[in-house]
């Protein structure tokens, strides 16, 4: 019960997101201010901070495999259905792969892991394999797809370098550099650091519930299939991988299945819903899709963590 708080808190914070759409308190221009300031600003520094203390004997540890096979395998079947059924443009495609696989490790798996498991580091090599290899591809693709729609060119170098370029990657990176090198920023530079990651979360949940207030309804049809199809891979799917790699393939004690398993049916990221937004693509899909798995996992995992 102690880490299902974590879904009560983010579901407090969207509330209060609602309410502030309803009676005009904040408007979709803020929304619009609150993702970027979020995405390019608080997210960057929150990574870094995290990275920088985070448990490496964790996160190269063999649970790393674990977690990283479950990621590929549920992209690979919305790939895979995606190319065969449901056949979106491929920006579109990128986004419905990211609310597939990509992990909500930050405001619900750190409380997870903590009182679940027992263990916030367990959430560390979900972390690393998503914003050092995955978010970077992706975001890449969609820095690619937009510059194409716009009529303009992509020049390979800067092709190559996007994924450095993004300011989550870089924050990564910098945080993960720190810490293979023993080296601790002082108090004058981690002080302001740890306050603008403190921005990032609620940030990303106030206006997730703008969004729910004042953006158009969900869409029925093909859209609202193809995002009930999304919840069963993110959380049945990538979980029963994690739970069949950890056990069987990889002989891991007890506490690891445990651990990659209840990890793996964490729900989609709310920044995804903050790459829709930032590139126009899919936002009011991911905000629904969003919606619909997070609520989903909370049963799935107090599932899991009972009979693990």
């Amino acid at each position: 019960m102690q880490a299902l708080s974590g879904y009560v808190t983010i579901g407090i914070l969207i509330l209060v997101g609602v309410g502030c759409g309803h009676f005009g308190v904040l408007t979709t221009q803020h929304q619009q201010m609150m993702s970027k300031l979020a995405l390019l600003v608080a997210s960057p520094a929150l990574l870094l901070t995290m990275m920088e203390k985070a448990d490496l004997s964790k996160v190269f540890a063999r649970s790393f495999i674990a977690n990283a096979g479950a990621i590929a395998v549920a992209a690979l079947v919305y790939t895979v259905l995606a190319f065969t059924i449901f056949r979106p443009p491929p920006a579109e495609r990128t986004m419905g792969m990211l609310l597939s696989c990509y992990t909500n490790a930050g405001n619900l798996g750190l409380p997870v892991a903590a009182y679940a498991l027992g263990d916030p580091t367990w959430i560390a090599p979900v972390l690393l394999v998503q914003v050092a290899i995955l978010q970077p591809l992706a975001l890449a693709h969609l820095d690619y797809r937009r510059s194409r729609e716009n009529g303009g060119t992509v020049p390979v170098a800067r092709l190559i370098t996007l994924p450095i370029r993004n300011p989550l990657t870089v924050g990564c990176l910098i945080g993960l550099a720190l810490n293979l090198l023993h080296i601790s920023l002082p108090g004058l530079v981690e002080t302001p650091l740890e306050m603008l990651g403190g921005v990032a979360v609620p940030t990303m949940l106030l206006a997730f519930g703008i969004s729910l207030r004042l953006d158009p309804r969900p869409k029925r049809g093909a859209e609202s299939t193809e995002s009930y199809v999304i919840t069963v891979i993110k959380v049945v799917i990538q979980p029963l991988t994690a739970f069949l790699l950890a056990r069987y393939a990889l002989h891991l004690p007890e506490h690891s299945v445990r651990a990659v398993t209840v990890i793996a049916a964490l729900p989609p990221a709310q920044n995804i819903y903050v790459f829709g937004m930032r590139y126009g693509v899919r936002e009011l899909f991911a905000r629904d899709t969003i919606f619909r798995t997070t609520i989903v996992s909370a049963v799935v995992i107090l599932v899991l963590a009972a009979l693990l």
